[in-house]
């Protein structure tokens, strides 16, 4: 398979494994597509990872041979089928977390800005929306995503250029959230799952939630949405557990619930 979910512990994992390079077709989509459900429906995964299994590519974006072979319709069914895949992860109550330890290009840039967060890792690899070198624009969300992330004028200036950047430059950009040792980045980006896996998991999915379904509504209506949130946290065994923790000066024993 081109596209696998695994969970190991409290933790979910969307592998890419397409050699040489992660170069996604309509069915990499489809796997995706099954991954992100898997991870979804996974009782038992607080969070999710995704990664690549080559050191050398998280995903070098969309299998150009493909594109040429496609007439406009074949091309447009998968560039649609990534844009649900890829907006489907922002419905999801968990946090996702893009592991990056190779070149992420294109649209597999676009695939981890479509998580919820970005680790790297140090190293001479480039990061990058190359697009217009090829006559084409970043069609799997970036004209969308990269500018809500970083701002529009930087992610202009990456998108009409096609400039591709190191680790270093994408953390200071904003694209990368962390930016770890190479040999060190797996350990990290678990640790970090793991904490929010270990949390009050409610709490964070609504306030992933929240976020999302407010971050570009009018205010009045976002602050509704953050009011309708914190009302159905105020009705979970997690806050009854991290208010009485806080009173009593103990530690709290959050279960999801």
């Amino acid at each position: 398979m081109a596209v696998a979910y695994a969970a190991e512990g409290a933790v979910g994992y969307i592998t890419l494994d397409k050699p040489p390079a992660n170069s996604y077709d309509k069915a990499f989509m489809e796997e995706l597509s099954d991954a992100v459900d898997a991870a979804a429906s996974d009782a038992e995964a607080k969070a999710v990872i995704v990664r690549s299994a080559s050191k050398r590519f998280f995903c070098a974006g969309a299998d150009i041979k493909a594109f040429l072979a496609n007439d406009t319709a074949g091309n447009m069914a998968m560039i649609e089928l990534g844009h649900e895949v890829l907006a489907r992860i922002a419905t999801i109550p968990k946090v996702f977390i893009a592991q990056i330890e190779g070149h992420a290009l294109g649209g597999g840039l676009e695939i981890s800005l479509a998580c919820d967060l970005r680790f790297g890792a140090r190293g001479s690899y480039r990061l990058g929306v190359p697009e217009v070198t090829l006559g084409l624009l970043p069609g799997n969300g970036g004209t969308q995503r990269l500018p809500r992330l970083i701002g529009t004028a930087k992610a202009l200036d990456l998108m009409v250029t096609g400039r591709q950047v190191s680790p270093g430059e994408a953390h200071g950009l904003g694209i990368l959230n962390r930016l770890f040792a190479a040999g060190e980045t797996a350990d990290r980006t678990r640790a970090y799952a793991e904490s929010l896996a270990a949390g009050a998991t409610a709490a964070i999915g609504e306030i992933k939630l929240a976020t999302y379904q407010g971050v570009d509504a009018p205010l009045a209506d976002a602050l509704a949405r953050e009011r309708a949130g914190i009302k159905r946290l105020f009705e979970t065994a997690d806050a009854h557990e991290g208010l009485g923790a806080f009173a009593e000066k103990r530690k709290a024993e959050f279960t999801g619930a």
